[in-house]
């Protein structure tokens, strides 16, 4: 029975420090599933868009302020979104491939249209990114490892 214990309390004061290490870090981890990808489905414009002088009421009019993710544009004729900053300078919308896309986060119009990040990769600020190891874009753009601590796999990780 003493011996029983004995082991008992030995295997437990092992398992503790590790245990309290793990709960002690519990904060820094960054999980996969919890990357960018906005769920928003319209970028707000950081300023209206003019449109062409009407020439009934010879007053310009602007349009709505808001782009729905993916309208529809063509480069000549219905160019709504060349070159527009949205959402507090977090977006900037092109024409690619007859739909606007936010060039600063998107996979497959990375930095410019049709350039697309590879597996593993995510559009962080106009440039692919391994996000699996990289401290300053740790699991998603912009999730920063504490001082010290590694990025493995997407997580914020041991020292």
């Amino acid at each position: 029975m003493a011996c029983t214990l004995l082991k008992l309390t030995t295997i437990l004061s092992l398992i503790m420090p590790l245990i309290i290490t793990f709960l002690a870090l519990n904060s820094q981890l960054a999980f996969s599933n919890d990357i960018e990808e906005d769920d928003d489905d319209q970028y707000v414009l950081d300023s209206p868009l003019m449109s062409s002088i009407n020439l009934r009421s010879s007053r310009s009019r602007f349009l709505a302020s808001v782009i729905k993710k993916g309208a529809r544009c063509h480069p000549i004729t219905n160019n709504v979104c060349n070159g527009i900053p949205a959402n507090n300078g977090t977006s900037l919308l092109y024409c690619c491939k007859k739909h606007c896309r936010n060039i600063l986060g998107d996979r497959n119009n990375c930095g410019q249209c049709g350039r697309k990040c590879k597996q593993g990769q995510r559009c962080c600020n106009r440039i692919c990114t391994d996000i699996t190891h990289n401290e300053n874009h740790c699991g998603k753009c912009n999730k920063k490892c504490a001082k010290g601590i590694n990025c493995d796999q997407g997580f914020c990780g041991y020292a």
